[in-house]
């Protein structure tokens, strides 16, 4: 069984005992933890992961411009970061892997023929810094308290001793700080438990001022299938495209445009022996891409 997580690790286990079936031992993490709060002094890590090899740092702050980029690192010194589960902060705490997770809710599709699982690994920051109680910050919900509605600006945490803001770590123009890429499609060898192709995925054509065109590997909502005929099918991105890729090497094989964002994993069926493939394109709120209300089937020319 194979349990991906946020932190980019991934649990293997024998699902008939519960056993790992590959290494993940428990490693010291960063400590400090806020008044009140505390936090484990150890987390497992596994040896088959996705995780970041090494710590950010200011000479990976990107920019659209130069001001941009300066922006990025400035706001970067001013955070609190010692890698992979530093503690939330009053200070602000850079989260990388971020809030969405190197993996999401998209989960892994599994390709028993060829005996491999793909992946849709994430490497987009987030920004998180905590709100004491206090006048406009209460315990408990005030009578007629609506939600947020979004996963994104201040959550009120109701029941604990801190509210929190939580945003992803943006430039001035609205792009990720951290340098490309942000989001991949990848293959693990299930015989070997080993990477064995990665490929950036997606472009900034709906989230730049001018619609370009750049392969720049983009956060996903969603995850893939992979078909027996080894072609692998996602949507997700932040721009608006259904793709399909070759399970073999990670190759490019279609791409369809959306109307909306395809925030989804698509699914696929078979009607008299002809193939589709079908992927509902509503978009995502908090993702900021378009919204739509559209359910989209494709297939091969009868």
């Amino acid at each position: 069984m194979y349990a991906p997580a946020k932190t980019g690790n991934l649990f293997v286990l024998d699902r008939r005992t519960g056993a790992l079936v590959v290494p993940a031992p428990e490693m010291p993490v960063p400590q400090g933890a806020a008044p009140g709060d505390h936090v484990s002094s150890t987390q497992p890590f596994s040896q088959l992961t996705f995780r970041p090899k090494k710590l950010l740092t200011d000479a990976d702050m990107w920019g659209a411009t130069m001001y941009d980029q300066l922006v990025c690192r400035v706001m970067f010194h001013k955070l609190r970061y010692e890698g992979t589960f530093t503690p939330p902060s009053l200070q602000g705490t850079l989260v990388f892997p971020g809030n969405l997770g190197m993996f999401e809710w998209g989960g892994l599709a599994i390709d028993t023929d060829r005996q491999i699982a793909v992946a849709n690994p994430i490497a987009l920051p987030f920004v998180s810094r905590l709100i004491p109680r206090g006048p406009g910050n209460p315990m408990e919900p005030v009578p007629a308290a609506k939600g947020s509605g979004t996963e994104s600006g201040i959550q009120p945490q109701y029941g604990v001793p801190y509210g929190v803001t939580l945003n992803a770590f943006l430039s001035p123009f609205g792009l990720p700080c951290k340098q490309p890429a942000w989001g991949y499609i990848s293959a693990i060898d299930l015989k070997t438990n080993e990477i064995v192709w990665k490929k950036r995925i997606g472009t900034v054509r709906d989230n730049s001022p001018v619609p370009l065109p750049f392969r720049m590997g983009m956060p996903m909502l969603g995850g893939p299938i992979v078909t027996a005929g080894g072609v692998v099918f996602i949507g997700g991105t932040a721009d608006n495209y259904l793709r399909a890729f070759d399970a073999n090497n990670g190759q490019e094989l279609w791409r369809a445009r959306l109307p909306a964002g395809g925030q989804a994993t698509p699914m696929s069926y078979s009607v008299n022996g002809r193939q589709f493939v079908v992927i509902a394109a509503g978009g995502h709120g908090s993702f900021g891409t378009k919204l739509g209300d559209y359910v989209i089937a494709y297939a091969l020319p009868q």
